[in-house]
């Protein structure tokens, strides 16, 4: 281990033992307030209900109250709130590209995190950059979760929980409009079919928008909305005090703006320009999502299934060179033809999950499971020349540049285990395993050449835990990751990308003072990276492809604290570090780089109010800061983006039934790049770049009944 990696870890144990004085310190401050205690939450990160001071994990959990206080809607406002994770918005309407710790997503392939709703996995980038609403929590947990999330949670997982219907007949309606014509709305309603044996919970939420980032040649506003709407329905059924049954159905349906790459032509990511293409790209698509969860209580242990079936349908156009003849004269517009991309994406999933976890608080606990996932997965690529608008939708050959179809199956399997043993009162060993196995086959219908492989990785986990008393958790892990390789185009010179495996090292510490009006959590971790995965786009083909990086590491620091400040006031405050070296590559001169998308540092803080008005009625007030420190785009280095700070602001009154709300995001107004680009990587002859989203001011209001 080199230097500064000690020097890092020993650090964090500083920062631990330092925990009283800073609790003594901040005692004086708060002493004399009458402050509330932060709120005790419970998680399911282990896949059993535990304190989240008890967990030995650092997660990030937001409850409903606080999902509504900060405003949160998307995937990407929840990432926010988190050190060490950034959200990246690119490619088309719905694309993410998560990067947590040091691990990133990329194109056409498995994210770096597992993303569960209700129990159920998501396997596709297209459908984890999506709209949250109605919601019960949000937990966010960091660091690699194989054992108990499986193949691609190397980063960590973020798992989403809808909100279960109950005895009591309940509703709300919500709506908001801001700047852009940006309207949205949800709608709930829920209660009893049979009082204790039948439960109801309908939920519908819509959302359009104009938009604000206009394209400079043909004026279109680029990021419009024109429909996202999803309808949700459950049913919890309870025909015996050990049985419940819990069915859910959802369907999405959306049209928005994609790929409104801006062509950079100085190279500079920290030039932000406008979007300048003939083709304004959009993506159509709609989702049906089919849960089933069962859980039966067994007495000694529950035992629990879950089903889930996703069928997705996507259809992607956009402009290929993403620049005009009249501004800039070259690439495809100066041989005057104009040029666009498509892509036609179409997948079913069906994903099945048996586990059995002890009950009770038994000295020894154990947890059991096993999980089988089939996916088939169409892919249309192509590229056209567009005469009349219609965005190559005509069916003649002889406008079209370039068209692949793939079709890719993927059956994958696994089983897990994982005990807990307190070997005394104030210590706990856990240990954990799990066997991945993942097959996939492609058939690359153009070319009739078929292509399958195997890939497997056993993950163990270890955690020691300390638990010298209720208010003061430490621990140290070993754990594992296991991200699947696969295939790119058969006419590129990467056919094959291999499997990516990592081993982690973390240390860590929970801590409450002053009757947990005072929280302070950090971890220190060193991760292996073998075979990490990056994109790239080959020049030579104009082919999307997957490499692999022979070696990396990735060491970082985490601290983050929450108080009760009394008067009314809370506050929070995050810090993550993050360290990447590429130590083995393929291309040498990366070697000592960071890896691609890195961002070293980042942070965010909260300061919130409530009080009451009289009346019944109560008022808020909530300021959001967010800073983005330096990124590193590509494994080169050589395209790095300033940093920047988002600063978001709420606030409202809230009466028995009524909320009204006024909020801004981006109050700064500051420019930046969700995903950028440099031609050896982009595959063009200029850099493109795809623009963050600028300042919004908007009016909300709530009624419910």
């Amino acid at each position: 281990m080199e230097k500064n990696t000690l020097q890092l870890l020993t650090r964090s144990l500083m920062a631990t033992s330092l925990c009283g004085g800073l609790g003594t310190a901040a005692s004086t401050a708060l002493a004399q307030s009458e402050g509330t205690m932060l709120e005790e939450i419970v998680v399911t990160a282990q896949k059993r209900s535990e304190s989240l001071a008890d967990v030995p994990i650092q997660v990030n959990a937001f409850t409903a109250q606080a999902i509504e206080d900060a405003g949160i809607t998307s995937t990407e406002d929840v990432i926010s709130q988190v050190p060490n994770v950034t959200f990246d918005r690119g490619n088309s309407y719905r694309s993410a590209f998560i990067t947590m710790r040091g691990l990133t997503q990329i194109n056409n392939a498995d994210p770096p995190i597992a993303f569960i709703v209700d129990g159920v996995q998501q396997t596709n980038q297209e459908t984890i950059g999506v709209n949250l609403f109605d919601l019960e929590q949000v937990e966010v947990l960091r660091g690699p979760q194989g054992t108990l999330y499986g193949r691609n949670a190397v980063g960590g997982a973020i798992n989403v929980v809808t909100r279960a219907p109950g005895n009591e007949f309940e509703g709300y309606l919500r709506g908001s409009y801001a700047e852009g014509d940006s309207y949205s709305m949800t709608a709930a309603v829920a209660g009893p079919i049979v009082e204790n044996k039948a439960l109801f919970r309908l939920t519908a939420n819509y959302k359009s928008y104009d938009g604000l980032i206009e394209n400079s040649f043909n004026g279109d506003e680029a990021d419009f909305i024109d429909d996202d709407y999803s309808v949700r329905g459950r049913v919890l059924l309870m025909p015996t005090e050990a049985l419940t049954v819990d069915l859910r159905a959802e369907f999405s349906d959306y049209r928005g703006g994609s790929n409104y790459y801006s062509a950079v032509f100085s190279g500079d990511p920290n030039d932000f320009v406008d979007p300048q293409s003939n083709l304004t790209g959009f993506t159509d698509g709609e989702t049906r999502d089919y849960t089933a969860k069962l859980d039966y209580d067994l007495g000694f242990a529950t035992f629990t299934s879950i089903t889930g079936y996703t069928d997705f349908e996507q259809f992607n156009r956009a402009d290929l060179d993403f620049r005009n003849p009249v501004d800039s004269p070259g690439g495809f517009q100066g041989l005057g033809i104009q040029v666009g991309q498509g892509q036609d994406l179409g997948f079913e999933t069906l994903n099945q999950e048996f586990r059995l976890v002890s009950n009770g608080d038994q000295r020894f606990r154990w947890l059991l499971g096993a999980n089988y996932l089939q996916t088939d997965k169409e892919l249309l690529t192509r590229g056209f020349i567009d005469l009349d608008g219609s965005y190559g939708q005509i069916d003649n050959p002889a406008l079209l540049i370039a068209n692949q179809a793939e079709t890719n199956d993927n059956e994958a399997w696994g089983v897990f285990a994982q005990f807990d043993y307190d070997l005394s009162d104030t210590l706990t060993l856990t240990a954990g395993a799990r066997y991945d196995e993942d097959s996939r086959d492609q058939t690359n219908l153009g070319s009739g050449g078929t292509r399958d492989q195997t890939f497997d990785h056993l993950q163990p986990k270890v955690t020691l835990t300390w638990q010298p008393q209720d208010e003061r958790l430490y621990y140290a892990t070993y754990s594992t990751g296991f991200r699947s390789g696969g295939f790119n185009a058969p006419n590129v010179n990467v056919t094959q990308f291999e499997q990516e495996t990592l081993e982690n090292f973390e240390i860590g510490f929970k801590s409450q003072f002053l009757d947990n009006r005072l929280n302070l959590s950090g971890a220190a971790f060193l991760t292996e990276v073998e075979d990490y995965q990056f994109f790239y786009v080959e020049a030579a083909t104009a082919s999307q492809v997957i490499d692999t990086i022979d070696k990396v590491r990735i060491q970082g620091l985490e601290l983050e604290l929450q108080a009760a400040l009394g008067g009314g006031f809370d506050a929070s405050l995050a810090l993550g570090l993050t360290d990447s070296d590429i130590r083995e590559s393929l291309f040498p001169e990366d070697e000592g780089n960071h890896t691609p998308r890195t961002m070293p540092v980042s942070a965010t803080g909260a300061l919130q109010y409530g009080t009451e008005l009289g009346d019944g009625m109560d008022g808020f007030a909530r300021l959001e800061w967010h800073y983005y420190g330096k990124k590193y785009w590509a494994a080169d280095n050589d395209a790095v983006q300033d940093p920047y700070h988002i600063v978001n602001a709420r606030a409202g009154v809230r009466f028995d039934n009524l909320e009204l709300f006024l909020f801004g995001r981006n109050l700064l107004d500051e420019e930046y790049y969700g995903e950028f680009f440099q031609p050896k990587y982009s595959g063009l002859d200029v850099a493109i770049g795809y623009l963050g989203a600028p300042r919004v001011v908007g009016v909300e209001a709530k009624l419910g009944f």
